[in-house]
């Protein structure tokens, strides 16, 4: 009798923990349902961010958290090449951040780098989702031997979930994203930002060599946006602080970005000096209705408070049609030649700059496998002539004189 008594316990206990275990697996089941409709609902109140928390396309080694403000993870699709690199060193790092109708516009700028490098390159390609099939097809199209000379990485346009819309309505569509790449990268050390709209008429590697010129305090370096107070913007309308006498132009910015994520950057938004990723939603919050220029205004506020984390560079590194619109006004591009150019307010694309637009159609159309004189240079002098009529089309050798020189350096490597 106490035989059966000892059995009839042990099987009640078997049912109880049975019927436990199994209550405990549905619970789970309705937690992870909860959550999963709790992400879909974020997905949809916020399309600027959330909406690509967990986009299926990314494998799973390529997917990381970007988690500056405790958002979402950002799923990073890499698209990489598999060269075979051939220097040793660390690939020269190339950002751009590119939305709407930029694609074009891009790789002509991202051909530019490649054609006069030598050392190799990775590409940080921002872009809207839409974009990333272009880019995918485009940079793998191109030749073998300029292919092994660089990698890339395409990533979504994501800012922080619970102010993305604000972000993203800041000047143009995407612009601001460049603020945030220090903390989205935040595996990597350093990078040349640069927008669009910008042209290389000389290695990439010879900007990137100014990063040896920053002194302990650096952290980044830009161009003036004037050489000239007389017809300066910041300094005649600006309603912020900005930097130095004309302010700064952020369309070619080199970042040493771990010292951008450690520095503490004085400000007047709060008592005590904040590290960047504390600093931008207050800098935003207090400018937002007297800033023109968007990122580019809250770039000039850091820095005119900060003045000794900035390199300033000569304005030949990133020349604009401001420099010769009015009379040549930038003396290194006058002596050296333009090294990067920079076709602002779509100097590439209408009649009103036909000198810059000269330089982006003979780059757009050059055969990968041509001769670089023939293709580059000698057409260039062509339409160059036919602009002779505007202030800019009268210094041409601004536009030839580096182009040149880094050509010969092809012919000698």
């Amino acid at each position: 009798m106490l035989r059966n008594l000892r059995v009839l316990f042990v099987c009640a206990l078997l049912v109880f923990f049975s019927v436990l275990y199994i209550f405990n697996q549905l619970v789970s089941s309705l937690e992870s349902a909860n959550q999963q409709a709790r992400a879909q609902r974020t997905r949809a109140a916020d399309p600027g961010l959330s909406e690509r928390a967990h986009d299926d396309r990314c494998d799973s080694g390529s997917a990381s958290r970007w988690e500056p403000y405790g958002t979402l993870p950002v799923c990073r699709r890499h698209c990489v090449t598999d060269p075979a690199l051939r220097s040793g060193w660390d690939p020269v790092g190339l950002a751009v951040v590119a939305c709407g109708s930029r694609l074009e516009e891009t790789l002509t700028m991202l051909k530019s780098a490649v054609l006069f490098s030598r050392r190799d390159l990775h590409f940080h390609i921002f872009a809207e989702d839409e974009l990333h099939a272009g880019f995918t097809h485009a940079l793998d199209s191109w030749p073998r031997r300029f292919r092994s000379r660089f990698l890339y990485s395409v990533y979504p346009v994501s800012f922080p979930s619970e102010n993305a819309r604000e972000w993203r309505r800041l000047f143009k569509p995407c612009a601001a994203q460049r603020l945030f790449i220090p903390l989205i990268l935040q595996h990597v050390d350093s990078v040349l930002y640069v927008d669009t709209d910008v042209l290389f008429l000389r290695a990439v590697e010879d900007v990137w060599r100014l990063l040896e010129g920053f002194n302990q305090t650096h952290v980044a370096a830009m161009a003036p946006e004037h050489e000239e107070p007389r017809i300066g913007w910041y300094n005649r309308f600006s309603r912020h602080p900005y930097h130095g006498h004309t302010g700064l132009n952020s369309g070619v910015m080199l970042m040493n970005m771990t010292r951008i994520r450690h520095t503490h950057f004085k400000n007047d938004v709060a008592a005590v000096s904040l590290k960047w990723a504390d600093l931008l939603m207050p800098l935003l919050n207090k400018y937002k209705l007297n800033i023109t220029w968007g990122d580019q205004d809250l770039l000039n506020i850091i820095f005119h408070y900060n003045p000794e984390t900035l390199l300033v560079f000569p304005c030949h590194w990133n020349y604009r049609p401001d420099h010769c619109i009015y009379g040549s006004n930038c003396p290194p591009a006058e002596h050296h030649g333009a090294y990067i150019l920079h076709g602002n307010r779509g100097a590439y694309h209408d009649d009103r700059q036909p000198a810059f637009r000269a330089v982006y159609e003979v780059i757009q159309q050059f055969v990968f496998d041509e001769d670089p004189e023939r293709g580059l240079l000698v057409p260039l002098e062509e339409k160059l002539r036919s602009a002779e009529h505007t202030y800019c089309g009268r210094v041409p050798h601004v536009f030839t004189k580096r182009l040149r020189q880094s050509i010969r350096e092809l012919h000698t490597h």
